[in-house]
């Protein structure tokens, strides 16, 4: 029974919440939204950069110095190039800085679960609120700079706006859904298969209506067909003036961030068209052109036409089932009981959740057939919309332990905890290891395989403090698996080096503004070290008897640059390694044949 003090703070809470028009509901996610920032903001730039990761961030950098961008649909959507950019301008080049506009995104998207109080109940609102700020898959990938978590939070944020729409018919959430689907697709180009998947789940929707009518005496299929379709073409023209509007604010936000930038090169570019009156009636149309028609066009002849995905499925299914398994278990189980639930319930399924189950479902087995590389963050598309279904499973579960524990039912009461248990526990243990620590491990499902098993970062941080005193190269790369020779006319940074090789040191060799030379041969590497004596020589173990014979006064230590194998010799002069973390071994030229330590 309530005691009066705890009946007093209910009501107090009540008028409080009154007094801004707000409900318990409200006060929750908000609650769980702070713990998804907080959780995504500690330690953000501690797990040294992916390989993908530090290819993009690279050319951000080249963009903010040099003002030039053109769209390239192998490094995907110009959303970071912009982003990114300004925070560069804010926080300087860094780890941190590269992944936090997805990081606060993806502590925000848990407010999105206020969208559908009109059609879930509040403790599924909480529980979807809940899930979208801790399942390990989509806390992983929203602590990564990569466009598929900015897709798959923008797609289903539309979303979430479309059913307000339809729920208060409030015009505001089309517009919101008009700018959410823009911004998905500046991330990346998958963003178009989110609209394949609505058309098909909302097909199976309109069958769910024809098998209800099938099994109805007075049923007419074709009046259901005919009923759906003229209330779809009475929305149209009720709202046709909003969709309009919607569809100029797509072109809006898509003009802006795919069109050409030319800060100092020759070629249309936005704010160059800007300058003055008659530069804007010449070149306008150039930029808005090669924003949509000449995008469109690079899309389809890079990923539609190119001839990426030509690999088998079963591997790549296996691969993403096992990604799948590890970082939304507890997910997958309460999305299945939540289904159910809701298809066999009395009111029947409700279109919301058995919407997103369908989204989802499908996407599992659709992306292991549209991607390019077996990559975990692909299972984001389709954790995010079963995230709907798992919230009802959630709260199908409490009540049926609840009621179970009400009427004495022991046993009804266990399973229901231990189902709840196993699903919660699986999410927490894993976000808490996956995620933390144990985010660079090759043993960790989450982790793709160019995400760098070691961090390096403090030999990086070491070379930024250092470069700027240091007179000649600042780094020194040795060795056929990273140099291509000593010159080089690559448009990127060493040109000398096997730059997709290097990956990820070209991201911090830009970040610390250092030198970098290339050493084609035993003698080269010599010459160069007796003039410059350069803070830190880099190359692999294949040449390590060269590189030993010629950096005496140097401490060599081994990283690896993949979660497995592609281990790198990082040599650092001496009177440059004080306070460096780990174990590092002094070179002598008499010791060639010692081995060196991995790093750990």
């Amino acid at each position: 029974m309530s005691t009066a003090p705890e009946v007093r703070d209910r009501e107090t809470l009540t008028a409080l919440l009154d007094r801004f028009g707000l409900e318990r509901v409200h006060v929750a996610v908000g609650a769980v939204t702070l713990l998804g920032l907080a959780a995504r903001l500690y330690d953000l730039g501690g797990r040294a950069a992916h390989w993908d990761e530090a290819r993009v961030a690279y050319w951000i950098l080249d963009y903010t110095q040099t003002g030039n961008y053109e769209y390239d649909a192998i490094i995907h959507g110009p959303f970071y190039h912009h982003v990114n950019g300004a925070l560069f301008g804010l926080f300087g080049p860094s780890d941190f800085s590269i992944r936090l506009a997805v990081a606060v995104l993806g502590g925000l998207f848990p407010l999105v679960a206020l969208l559908f109080r009109g059609r879930l109940r509040d403790l599924e609102v909480a529980a979807l609120a809940c899930l979208l700020a801790v399942t390990p898959t989509i806390l992983y990938y929203t602590r990564f700079m990569r466009g598929d978590p900015v897709v798959a939070m923008g797609m289903f944020a539309a979303f979430a706006f479309l059913v307000r729409a339809a729920d208060t018919g409030h015009r505001r959430h089309v517009h919101a859904a008009a700018v959410a689907i823009a911004l998905a697709f500046t991330a990346k180009e998958n963003a178009l298969v989110y609209l394949v998947t609505w058309v098909g789940a909302t097909a199976l929707l309109l069958d769910h209506r024809l098998l209800a009518s099938a099994f109805r005496v007075e049923g007419d299929r074709a009046a259901v067909v005919g009923t759906h379709v003229r209330s779809a073409l009475g929305t149209l023209r009720r709202y046709w003036k909003t969709l309009g509007i919607a569809v100029v604010e797509f072109l809006v936000v898509i003009v802006y961030f795919y069109a050409p930038r030319a800060g100092s090169r020759d070629g249309p570019g936005l704010r160059k068209a800007f300058r003055d009156l008659d530069t804007l009636v010449e070149m306008f149309p150039a930029v808005v052109e090669a924003a949509t028609v000449g995008a469109g066009q690079e899309l389809w002849e890079t990923w539609v036409s190119g001839g990426h995905r030509g690999h088998a499925y079963l591997p790549y299914l296996s691969s993403f089932s096992k990604s799948l398994a590890y970082g939304a278990a507890g997910l997958c189980l309460l999305a299945v009981v939540g289904f159910l639930a809701d298809r066999y319930s009395d009111d029947g399924p409700s279109d919301l959740v058995s919407f997103c189950f369908y989204w989802g479902f499908v996407s599992v087995l659709g992306y292991p057939i549209i991607t390019d590389i077996t990559a975990p963050w692909a299972t984001l598309h389709a954790v995010v919309p079963l995230a709907v279904p798992a919230a009802v499973g959630a709260r199908v579960v409490v009540d049926w332990g609840m009621r179970a524990a009400a009427s004495d039912r022991t046993l009804r009461a266990a399973v229901a905890a231990v189902v709840l248990l196993a699903a919660v526990g699986q999410l927490a243990v894993v976000g808490v290891v996956g995620v933390y620590a144990d985010d660079q491990s090759e043993d960790n499902e989450l982790v793709q395989y160019a995400q760098p098993a070691d961090d390096f970062s403090p030999v990086m941080d070491r070379l930024g403090a250092v470069a700027p005193a240091h007179e000649g190269a600042d780094v020194v790369l040795y060795g056929d698996s990273l140099v291509a020779g000593k010159g080089g006319t690559a448009p990127r940074e060493p040109a000398c080096a096997k730059w997709f090789n290097a990956l990820s040191l070209p991201w911090y060799l830009a970040t610390a503004d250092a030198e970098t030379e290339c050493a084609v041969n035993e003698s080269d590497l010599r010459q160069t070290v007796a003039s410059e004596r350069p803070p830190v020589v880099v190359g692999r173990p294949a040449n390590e008897s060269e590189l030993r014979r010629s950096l005496d006064g140097y401490v060599v230590r081994t990283y690896r640059l993949r979660v497995y194998r592609w281990e790198t010799l990082f040599f650092v002069r001496e009177d440059h390694a004080d306070g460096l973390p780990g174990t590092w071994e002094p070179v002598r030229s008499d010791r060639s044949d010692a081995r060196v330590g991995t790093a750990r």
